[in-house]
């Protein structure tokens, strides 16, 4: 039976999450404080929730207890056949998957939540229940052109982003469209939307210090819903993934179609899980 890694992206980080590992792995523990300059493990067992809730410490903080407890899950019998991350968690993936060590990831990761946490603005919601194309026809009829499609988490849950006076004009039309429900989401920026051109292009520059390796396993691109078949792209690929559609739906059927049986989560709260179950 192929069993698949998933890990989770910004929203799933909750106080206490690593508690179970910390102890487990005083290696990495150590190492992350000392590239990051405070304690990320007390962070994530004592916050402030606040803190941890912002970018810039949310989403090492989530690459952390991810790739630990990706390797308690990793044994003989149930090693991975494939993996994918959403968002930011597809710097796990390939972190497990041996592109590059948990010490460079957590310095990329690092970069990527400061940059992004500079672009002001923004704002996110969730569509509930309303396809894409009417989605799309909405905004076009409201003239709310600069709001983009962010994320394809499941074909019942559709995320969207741009200018947060956008996404706020957007909630009532969509509703009034069908949508089952139409959620904020609680971040400070236009994850995936061209806002993030700009910070991309940044992280483009600081990811030129990096060397990346071929992956041991397939690892599934948000940005192409396929496996990385060429290590000089992944740089290229994860600049791209910050202003481009994370196709989650996608990426999951085709991991099931290239045979995964069994998916495991790799990270705090369930998520990714629950999206299994839409797809």
């Amino acid at each position: 039976m192929s069993t698949a890694f998933l890990f989770p992206g910004q929203g799933s980080q909750k106080l206490g999450m690593g508690a179970e590992l910390f102890d487990q792995f005083p290696e990495e523990v150590a190492k992350a404080n000392e590239i990051l300059g405070y304690s990320l493990s007390d962070l994530c067992l004592n916050g402030p929730e606040e803190k941890l809730g912002q970018t810039q410490y949310t989403q090492p903080a989530l690459y952390f207890v991810s790739y630990l407890q990706a390797k308690v899950l990793t044994n003989p019998e149930s090693a991975p056949k494939m993996a994918a991350g959403h968002s930011v968690g597809e710097f796990a993936a390939l972190a497990h998957a041996g592109t590059f060590s948990f010490a460079e990831g957590l310095r990329m990761v690092a970069k990527r939540g400061e940059i992004m946490s500079k672009v002001r603005g923004g704002g996110m919601a969730a569509v509930i229940a309303l396809d894409f194309c009417k989605i799309k026809e909405v905004l076009r009829s409201e003239g709310l052109s600069l709001i983009d499609l962010a994320n394809f988490n499941s074909p019942g849950q559709i995320v969207i982003s741009g200018p947060a006076d956008e996404v706020a004009q957007s909630l009532g039309p969509l509703k009034e469209a069908g949508a089952k429900l139409v959620v904020p989401l609680k971040v400070s920026g236009a994850f995936h939307s061209r806002m993030m051109k700009e910070p991309a292009l940044q992280f483009g520059e600081f990811l030129k210090e990096f060397s990346f390796l071929e992956t041991s396993i397939p690892v599934y691109a948000n940005v192409t819903a396929a496996p990385y078949t060429d290590s000089s792209s992944i740089a290229e690929t994860l600049v791209l993934q910050m202003h481009s559609p994370v196709r989650w739906t996608e990426t999951i059927l085709a991991m099931r179609k290239a045979g995964a049986k069994t998916f495991e989560e790799c990270g705090p709260g369930k998520v990714l899980t629950k999206l299994l179950r839409q797809i």
